[in-house]
């Protein structure tokens, strides 16, 4: 069996409680007027601290603002209020009771005046239970109730300056932990936000070293040519460059859209005349690697069959669309014609 750390300090509660009481039952015999009294009483005490400190609220916050961090799973849950309120009532009830039932010649006895200490663990519970204003309730009608039985100056001897002290503790005790549970959650997340950062720049440094590696693959070849013809660059040469620079944009513009099929499929409309323009505009940020694929099959296909002048290659923002592609020709009276569409491909997205 597991016993969490909350277990061991119930235990511990349990078993300090049952020892202040025990107290209360070592009379001689005789020396108390109503012994049914006494031990009711006690029962009384042992059944309401026990209840303060093993019932559980029906509904649990749920919401971080609505309790402290250290509260729920990670500390102990606010007391019921039904339950912090029968503490303040024995807290009136236990030293009246005691007190008639051991009779006038036994009011400073040990086995009566234990409810000092008794009431003050109590209130202790009720504190370390989040019911802040219930245990100072219960603190002070025990302050008002022993002073009346055992007088001002006695009861704070017989332990009401220590009770008073154990929930003031309790409750400096719970705030500092709050705040260090407060200050934990914090930095975690600063952490958090820390590593996902370094992870996000990370990424970005790597994507530069693609596209810069990829930008030396495509233009290296043209850049070398022109130093090798001091920059008299003929026909050929020019279409090449051309060709090198319209690679160049759709590895700026063309973001997801692009695979080998597809850089394959612009380099061959290119290379026969056509104006290619390709652009990523984010349509696709959603889909899988897999759906990608089908997309960008499609796309070299409409591509590479394509046989429009001017070609443009869109995502779309479309839930049904993912990409389309518009081809433009010239009229068939020549190039003093309006151009026309040719060419009107939507490729939807997988599902």
């Amino acid at each position: 069996m597991n016993f969490s750390v909350r277990h061991v300090l119930i235990g511990l509660a349990v078993a300090f409680t049952a020892y202040l009481s025990a107290r209360g039952l070592w009379w001689a015999p005789g020396s108390v007027d109503h012994p049914i009294g006494m031990v009711a009483s006690l029962i009384a005490y042992l059944v309401t601290t026990w209840l303060c400190l093993l019932v559980e609220p029906r509904g649990r916050p749920q919401t971080r603002d609505d309790v402290p961090l250290t509260a729920g799973s990670r500390g102990p849950v606010p007391l019921p209020t039904w339950a912090a309120g029968l503490a303040v009532v024995l807290a009136a009830y236990l030293p009246t009771a005691l007190t008639l039932s051991a009779g006038a010649a036994s009011t400073h006895a040990p086995y009566v005046t234990w409810y000092v200490g008794g009431i003050g663990a109590l209130m202790t519970i009720v504190m370390v239970r989040r019911r802040t204003w219930w245990a100072w309730a219960g603190t002070a009608v025990l302050a008002v109730v022993s002073s009346v039985w055992l007088g001002p100056k006695d009861a704070l001897a017989l332990g009401l300056v220590g009770s008073v002290v154990w929930v003031g503790v309790a409750q400096l005790l719970m705030r500092s932990f709050d705040r260090a549970a407060r200050d934990t959650t914090q930095l975690q997340e600063l952490q958090a936000a820390a590593s996902s950062w370094q992870a996000a720049q990370a990424g970005r440094r790597r994507e530069r070293r693609v596209q810069v590696q990829r930008a030396l693959t495509i233009a290296g070849p043209v850049l070398t040519r022109a130093i090798e013809v001091g920059g008299a660059f003929g026909a050929e040469d020019r279409a090449e460059a051309a060709i090198a620079e319209g690679r160049l944009r759709d590895e700026l513009r063309g973001g997801r859209l692009l695979d080998d099929a597809v850089r394959s499929a612009l380099d061959g409309a290119r290379r026969r005349g056509a104006v290619v323009t390709v652009y990523d505009e984010g349509g696709l940020d959603d889909l899988s690697e897999s759906a990608l694929a089908i997309v960008r099959r499609q796309l070299a296909d409409a591509v590479g069959s394509a046989q429009s002048g001017r070609l443009f290659v869109r995502t779309s923002a479309d839930t049904q669309i993912a990409v389309t592609v518009v081809g433009r020709s010239a009229g068939e009276g020549g190039h003093g014609e309006e151009e026309t569409v040719d060419l009107w491909r939507e490729i939807a997205r997988p599902f």
